[in-house]
């Protein structure tokens, strides 16, 4: 079966509810590309000296190919990547995404900008000084 995961595929799959299963199967081949904005965003926050802390949900038991896909994209310097460990599988992503960013302002550090695909990234708790939406025509999250 074809990937609706990356944009030539869109059009061929159309906009459907988010399948856990094929997502899981797209990660683990470990080929998404870079959205050339965001890779440019993410370089300028480092040469600016930010510490970049990268939260997604993604399970941990991806974490190497995340990693490798990481690199590979060009983001290869970060502060703390963070992944869903089993007992987070079962949280609204909103939740989840605000436990994790309320554990970063309990541990001192200011949240100062935030970027994502998904409305789940951008709110709930411990909420960025600056928000930058992504368009996804793939996929929503709730």
């Amino acid at each position: 079966s074809q990937s609706c995961y990356s944009l030539p595929n869109i059009v061929a799959c159309r906009l459907e509810l988010f399948d856990h299963s094929e997502f899981d199967k797209w990660v683990e081949r470990g080929v998404a590309p870079a959205i050339a904005p965001s890779l440019k965003l993410y370089q300028r926050v480092v040469d600016l000296g930010y510490r970049v802390f990268l939260l997604t949900g993604r399970k941990e038991s991806h974490r190497l190919v995340t990693v490798e896909n990481l690199i590979n994209a060009g983001f290869q310097n970060w502060d703390k990547l963070i992944l869903r460990s089993p007992d987070e599988q079962h949280k609204m992503a909103t939740l989840y995404k605000s436990e994790k960013r309320d554990e970063m302002v309990k541990e001192g550090f200011r949240i100062r900008g935030n970027s994502g695909d998904q409305w789940s990234d951008l709110l709930g708790s411990s909420m960025s000084q600056r928000s930058f939406k992504l368009a996804n025509p793939m996929y929503y999250i709730p």
